[in-house]
């Protein structure tokens, strides 16, 4: 793609629509602090919840608790995959970020294609950090022409975490200090406040007393210098397998203490291990925790779906952030997609519309021809599909 191209974007369903921020004024409402009330921390079905439910959700408590979204097919199938990789690790020490008792699997979109498929690519996941992480620059004037461009979230890391018996509490942190993030207080939360968010899938049930990860709900709003924060405001995640637990990467959370080294109620000694799959994602235009591009083998990458490949990051952060030789990387990976196309900067459109609504929409490159151009409108065949552009 050369710099005077613009990428129109493939359609975003309704329902990952971005939910409009209609905050209040600072001076009607009280501004959140550790002072304040915790918000409830709710709890969805996946077979039933929406995204904008979930987004809605994010909003107020900064976490939510979804049932449901693994089966036990695709948990043995996650385990698997990523038993070698947690057995091959070995012990920190203890004075580090993780206990000594935990092990860690990295870069798993190219270790487990169950992982980059159910978990990086679970379309509630998707729905949710397109909603609260995409970012849309309106005035970008080069010339005489305005070019709006979007930027959707790319994948910040894969973790897996097996955390064993003794293991001890995790600091509560916000994982928004590596984009070196302040924020003041706030009354209610504004889209675009966010760095990240993160997605946890339990691979084993997941209890206070085996090590549950645990958040502060609200936190996200308060002021960053606020702090140190008190454990006495923790809600725990407990999950059963297959189950997710989401959180705004400005929340306080932690890993917590694995006690099943200890005596239970009955007296008895019942070690569990804690097994979780996590990823975050983050702003494209943001700097990625975990270098994607070198802890996963390009061969690897070129496997996965052109969607995923877009995730990792082989795709463009609009207007033209992460060229190769001033083209769209995708097109290295993925040369003959035909789901996405090229249109020229001169003449930018910024929706197509669909089922007779218009849609912001986000799409990559692919060869001129096949754009139909018509007086009025463009017509593009899209995953055998006609668009047209409004």
């Amino acid at each position: 793609m050369a710099p005077s191209a613009v990428e129109i974007p493939l359609p975003i369903p309704k329902s990952f629509s971005t939910p409009t921020s209609t905050p209040q004024p600072a001076e009607k409402a009280e501004l959140k602090s550790p002072s304040s009330p915790l918000p409830e921390v709710k709890t969805f079905d996946a077979s039933t919840c929406s995204v904008d439910e979930l987004v809605s959700a994010l909003r107020a408590a900064g976490g939510l608790v979804i049932r449901g979204l693994l089966n036990e097919q695709e948990l043995a199938s996650l385990e698997k995959d990523t038993r070698p990789w947690l057995d091959k690790d070995t012990a920190w020490d203890d004075g580090d970020f993780f206990p000594q008792e935990t092990r860690r699997a990295f870069g798993m979109v190219s270790k487990s294609r169950t992982f980059a498929e159910r978990i990086v690519a679970n379309p509630l996941w998707l729905g949710v950090t397109d909603a609260l992480l995409t970012s849309t620059l309106q005035a970008n004037w080069i010339g005489d022409k305005n070019e709006v461009s979007v930027s959707r979230p790319q994948l910040n890391n894969t973790i897996v975490f097996s955390i064993g018996p003794g293991a001890r509490d995790q600091a509560l942190h916000r994982d928004d200090a590596i984009h070196h993030v302040y924020h003041p207080a706030t009354a209610t939360h504004e889209i675009g406040r966010d760095a990240g968010i993160g997605f946890f899938v339990a691979g084993k049930k997941t209890t206070k007393r085996n090590g549950a990860t645990r958040f502060i709900p609200g936190s996200h709003l308060w002021d960053y210098a606020a702090g140190p924060p008190s454990e006495s405001q923790t809600f725990y995640a407990e999950l059963e397998p297959g189950d997710g637990f989401m959180v705004l990467s400005g929340c306080f959370h932690g890993g917590s203490a694995n006690k099943t080294d200890q005596p239970n109620e009955n007296g008895e000694v019942v070690p569990e291990e804690r097994l979780v799959y996590s990823t975050f994602m983050t702003r494209g235009y943001l700097r990625q925790e975990e270098n994607q591009y070198l802890v996963n083998p390009v061969e690897k990458v070129r496997e996965l779906p052109e969607s995923l490949q877009e995730l990792v990051g082989y795709g463009l952060s609009k207007p033209f952030l992460g060229w190769v030789d001033l083209k769209d990387p995708i097109d290295e990976y993925c040369p003959n997609c035909d789901n996405h196309f090229v249109i020229d900067a001169v003449t930018p459109k910024a929706a197509l519309k669909v089922e007779s609504e218009d849609t912001r929409v986000d799409a990559r490159m692919i060869k001129d021809e096949r754009v139909k151009q018509s007086n009025e409108q463009s017509i593009f065949d899209l995953k055998g599909g006609t668009e047209r552009l409004g």
